[in-house]
């Protein structure tokens, strides 16, 4: 069973393989960054204003990623592994309850983060469980181009959790480009870090 993807333009080599890197792989990787930084907000021993930073760059890594999935490997998953349909409404609707507790942290509170870290590890285990799968039925070029779609999808992805937005296509890879335009305005008026690589910002910087 092949996954469906957007036409591409013919070639003569129908065993041509894409340049990037596999939606599988990106997936996973992200998913190890994710539980780092769930574990890092969680750490009582953590400074208060370095667990800020840590809990912004979580709380956007977290709608970057949600959301290229969805935009994805969840319809990919829910097309190549029909037996696996509920689990992926299961993920659908579990995503769009981490969205809601990221979007009520308002600050570094234990019991919402707690929360938080303990969704964000059931939601890397639940799509784990879905990548596994899917490696075995889908070709390495398709996740590739699924892969190059994923990170096109997840620059463009809101910072900030939308748990309202739509979580399945068409209409999500219309709506999601657009709110996340206005998470980055509002990111760069406000000093606002989003990506790990922000974390080794000096205060004030």
């Amino acid at each position: 069973m092949t996954v469906p993807l957007p036409p591409l333009p013919p070639t003569a080599d129908d065993a041509y393989r894409p340049g990037g890197r596999s939606m599988a792989d990106i997936a996973d990787a992200e998913h190890r960054q994710l539980l780092g930084l769930a574990d890092q907000a969680t750490d009582p021993d953590l400074p208060a204003e370095r667990r800020r930073a840590v809990v912004e760059v979580l709380t956007a890594a977290v709608s970057r990623h949600l959301s290229a999935e969805e935009q994805y490997l969840l319809p990919a998953a829910r097309a190549a592994l029909p037996e696996e349909t509920d689990r992926v409404d299961r993920v659908i609707e579990t995503d769009a309850a981490l969205l809601t507790a990221l979007k009520s942290l308002t600050g570094p509170d234990e019991e919402t983060l707690a929360e938080v870290a303990d969704r964000v590890r059931r939601h890397v285990a639940a799509v784990s469980a879905l990548i596994t799968p899917l490696r075995e039925v889908a070709s390495d070029a398709e996740l590739i181009r699924l892969g190059n779609r994923w990170e096109i999808a997840e620059e463009a992805a809101p910072t900030r959790p939308h748990p309202a937005t739509p979580a399945t296509p068409p209409w999500n890879r219309i709506v999601e480009p657009a709110v996340g335009v206005v998470d980055k305005v509002r990111d760069a008026v406000t000093g606002r870090r989003t990506y790990l690589a922000d974390l080794k910002r000096q205060p004030g910087d």
